[in-house]
């Protein structure tokens, strides 16, 4: 069974993932912004991270970084889950090392398929 880590500051879109995922066979943890996501990460080693990227505090991009900068949690796959849909915005996804960019709103089918296409080619 993969863990998840989500990081999102409305609660709505926290609880959709959790029960979607939790359907899905998928452990979850949540997180308010991206400083409490990259403490979860480290405490609780999750197999992937979603991130919001507008939240207050520490934003997705900037949790993101954080993550992919850490020896700790550097190999974590990171999806970026935002309303900003700009060439500039999944720029600077890229370039804080995400994995994946989808963007608001969302379909739960995507998340589930994007989150099952970048564990399978994980799986050592």
């Amino acid at each position: 069974m993969h863990k998840v880590l989500i990081a999102d500051d409305e609660a709505n879109i926290r609880n959709i993932l959790d029960f979607t995922l939790n359907a899905e066979g998928f452990t979850v943890i949540g997180a308010r912004n991206g400083a409490e996501a990259f403490t979860l990460a480290l405490s609780e080693q999750p197999d992937i991270v979603i991130l919001d990227v507008m939240m207050p505090d520490t934003d997705g991009i900037e949790a993101c970084r954080r993550i992919k900068g850490d020896k700790r949690t550097s190999n974590l796959p990171v999806i970026l889950l935002t309303a900003r849909s700009g060439s500039d915005d999944r720029r600077r996804g890229r370039e804080a090392g995400a994995d994946a960019y989808i963007t608001k709103p969302f379909s739960p089918t995507k998340v589930v398929a994007t989150l099952r296409e970048i564990l399978g080619a994980n799986k050592a």
